[in-house]
């Protein structure tokens, strides 16, 4: 099972993309293949893109699952100790699912249809929807925390 995070951020005015990765950068790593790219979109170079594909390799969703309430407690607590506050603008826009399907298009020419799977393993969207529904449980609880935490620092001052 794979799983994709996208985060929209917009640096504040004055703000360098080296002001971000310094402070977004992670001490900690997963302890998960996790693969991060960082993008700039081409219509606003202030608006950075974080794409996180972590997962793969076999497993279950039970396993997916550990894992990345693993990963989730790691950012949350690499964040509260880095936070980007000072540096990209309060919206911050996030998208979090599970990969159902895995295409190769590089081949030139005709590509003939082949039924959604990951890892070489077919996929059901039914059990997907299910399972997204879980993670996003799994996500929620972690934004709550999050923003618990970003409260109280902020408090703090």
């Amino acid at each position: 099972m794979k799983f994709i995070t996208i985060i929209h951020r917009r640096l504040r005015e004055g703000k360098t993309f080296d002001d971000y990765r310094k402070a977004w950068f992670h001490t900690t790593g997963f302890g998960a293949p996790t693969t991060m790219y960082t993008v700039v979109n081409a219509f606003d170079p202030r608006e950075l893109i974080s794409v996180a594909v972590g997962g793969g390799g076999g497993g279950d969703f039970e396993e997916m699952k550990s894992k990345m309430k693993s990963i989730l407690d790691i950012d949350l607590k690499e964040r509260n100790a880095s936070p980007l506050d000072d540096i990209v603008e309060e919206t911050i826009v996030r998208h979090f699912g599970l990969v159902i399907a895995e295409d190769d298009f590089s081949p030139a020419g005709v590509l003939q249809y082949v039924a959604p799977s990951v890892d070489g393993v077919r996929t059901d969207y039914g059990e997907f929807v299910k399972m997204s529904a879980e993670l996003a449980g799994l996500i929620a609880e972690a934004a709550r925390k999050r923003d618990l935490l970003t409260e109280e620092r902020k408090k703090r001052g």
